[in-house]
């Protein structure tokens, strides 16, 4: 498998998994009725930069990074990562979180931050946890899943560089 920057032409290939992720409503506040082209401002235009993992010409998964706040919070980045179907749990979503680390280095952040994590999304909790984000606040409710109701959210956080 190899991680690389997308390409504009790779979106045919990740707008299955966008559609599948986005319209099951359990992980993501994009509308789950969002339509091909701007589900690709979203995830190609819109970020600093986007990855896919691919292997033997299929795309496994993809992440985007971008700018979490701007000003004196301006060295904080955020990512946002989804696998297909039939590569979870094969390590995908762990290498590309890890490469994206090594990116938002490169790019200059200091620190990685997810805005909201479902609570209801336990593997991706238990793998942000794993790979070193701790949960740094609880958003009460704050996520209307379709078949659980409103439940928590976290908000994750990794310092990523040395501390000056």
């Amino acid at each position: 498998m190899i991680i690389r920057e997308a390409l504009d032409e790779d979106f045919p290939k990740i707008w299955p998994t966008f559609r599948t992720v986005v319209r099951a409503g359990e992980t993501y506040t994009i509308p789950r009725d969002i339509g091909e082209a701007s589900a690709r401002d979203i995830w190609l235009k819109a970020p600093l930069k986007t990855y896919v993992a691919e292997k033997d010409g299929s795309i496994l998964g993809t992440y985007k990074l971008n700018v979490n706040r701007g000003g004196g919070g301006g060295h904080v980045c955020n990512c946002g990562y989804m696998v297909t179907p039939e590569a979870r749990g094969h390590g995908v979503a762990s290498m590309m979180c890890e490469h994206s680390q090594g990116v938002a280095l490169e790019l200059g952040f200091k620190a990685m931050q997810f805005n909201m994590v479902v609570s209801t999304n336990i593997g991706a909790v238990r793998l942000w946890q794993k790979l070193g984000f701790d949960i740094v606040g609880t958003l009460p409710g704050a996520f209307h899943h379709p078949q659980e109701g409103y439940v928590d959210a976290y908000v994750m956080y990794k310092w990523l560089a040395e501390q000056t």
